[in-house]
């Protein structure tokens, strides 16, 4: 038997859009975060639709009332074909919405060393929220053809307990804010907040807004911001990760402007940034990224967050001491040197394909001592070329997708794939404002619609718009 537990009232992850963000600590000063989707309402894929979808179900242009029909379509297209992926493969069954993992621990009595991991079970402690909300906003949730009635357990205030063989940890990366330390941050009486909770620009209407942070989302919500705010600051610590587009946007838009780090925050509202220079804002975005966060689990110490290195994990999945009965899936970063989550659906997919033939007993793993020491190895390495423990998972590159692929026997990427995935990057660099909607890319297009991953399509899609 397999159990989803999803706390929300759809499946989607971060493409559940949730526009409810007043419930929510704008810092997200919470154990348990209120708001899961971290997307604005203007969000538009970053990659293009052919590269992104999982394997055996392409991510294909639907016609239809409130389709978007785009390459690069908003975030609730995508959101869309989650819901039509877990409709066509039965994966809805399998689901218990709208209920919060509370606690998942060891069953007392199991041992934790050698090969015990195999024999370890879990106790899962599960409660049911209010399911009175049925519909994100974006989209009813009967848009596609199912049968809400196995979901609606009531079950409200009630605490379940069950027992596993095993627990595969999968509640995303980008939910927990990360927020740098800044003199008087504490004490700046003034609007502070996580881009997590950012959805629309109309709240910094004629605002003097400090942005925190140079990611490509920091850079799109900036563009967005200098329509309706007085001012626009970005502050980063380095200025020369800037892409070519971005410094196009800048020199064009004179409601942006560039600033090193923040100094300290000031309680008459002035922002000093380590030059001498300041402004006295109204509002301080900071756009600086997520953290791991696992406030369900306790493993008695033998998985850890330090630094935002979650380990020892063997290759960013099974930690050694209890595995195979504990893994995690959606670890892996994209690389540092990138903007652009590269492949991202692919790339978890084979990830996850491992973990089921594992679980099924049909792929084995290296002995407890041997993971360790591969992850020991792995770490030296890092450490070796440079990168800090807090950039240890970020990996998500051609080459480790290919990796969990020959772990499975499954095929590498597509050749497409991956240079259509990089000409959309190297575009992006330059051309920020206008990549989405203007490409050049036609020769590989059409090799990646005549591929077999579009021409031996499985089956029509039953969808109701």
């Amino acid at each position: 038997m397999v159990v989803l537990f999803e706390q929300k009232h759809d499946v989607g992850g971060q493409w559940l859009f949730d526009p409810d963000v007043e419930k929510e600590d704008p810092l997200g000063a919470t154990k348990f975060m209120e708001v899961h989707s971290s997307i604005y309402n203007s969000l538009r894929l970053l990659s293009p639709r052919e590269i992104m979808g999982y394997t055996d179900f392409p991510f294909l242009v639907k016609e239809g009332l409130g389709r978007d029909t785009r390459r690069f379509p908003g975030h609730r297209e995508l959101w869309l074909y989650l819901k039509e992926f877990s409709v066509h493969f039965g994966v809805r069954e399998l689901i218990r919405f709208n209920t919060r993992v509370e606690y998942v621990g060891m069953l007392e009595g199991n041992g934790v060393c050698g090969d015990l991991g195999n024999d370890l079970k879990w106790v899962v402690r599960s409660g049911k929220l209010d399911d009175d909300i049925i519909s994100s906003g974006n989209g009813d949730v009967n848009d596609v053809d199912y049968d809400l009635s196995i979901d609606r357990v009531e079950r409200n205030g009630e605490v379940v307990e069950e027992v596993f063989d095993a627990v595969v940890v999968g509640n995303g990366q980008y939910s927990y804010p990360q927020l740098p330390s800044i003199k008087g941050m504490k004490t700046w009486k003034r609007k502070q907040m996580h881009s997590h909770v950012y959805r629309v620009p109309q709240p910094f209407q004629n605002q003097v807004v400090v942005m925190v942070g140079n990611s490509l989302s920091a850079q799109d919500i900036s563009m967005e911001l200098a329509g309706v705010a007085k001012e626009v600051h970005i502050s980063s610590r380095s200025q020369k990760n800037f892409m070519e587009g971005f410094s196009k946007v800048i020199s064009k838009h004179e409601k942006l402007h560039l600033r090193p780090q923040i100094e300290s925050l000031e309680e008459d509202g002035r922002v000093l940034f380590v030059d001498g220079s300041f402004v006295v804002a109204d509002a301080i975005l900071y756009c600086t990224g997520y953290k791991y966060s696992f406030p369900f689990l306790d493993t008695k110490g033998l998985v850890t967050v330090d630094d935002n290195r979650v380990g020892p994990l063997y290759h960013h999945t099974f930690p050694p001491l209890l595995a195979p009965s504990l893994s995690f899936v959606g670890i892996p970063r994209k690389a540092s040197f990138t903007h652009i989550q590269i492949i991202a659906f692919p790339f978890f997919e084979s990830q996850g394909k491992w973990v089921a033939q594992v679980l099924s007993g049909k792929r084995k793993l290296p002995s407890p001592d041997d993971m360790m020491r591969s992850v020991q190895e792995f770490y030296r390495q890092r450490e070796a070329d440079g990168i800090p423990k807090h950039e240890t998972h970020d990996i998500i590159q051609f080459e480790y997708a290919d990796k969990y692929a020959d772990k499975t026997g499954f095929p590498h990427l597509e050749e497409w794939r991956k240079k259509m995935c990089l000409v959309a990057l190297d575009n992006s660099d330059v051309h920020l404002e206008t990549y989405r909607d203007s490409w050049d890319d036609e020769e590989l297009l059409q090799e990646a619609l005549q591929s077999p991953h579009f021409t031996q399509h499985i089956g029509p899609i039953i969808i109701s718009t």
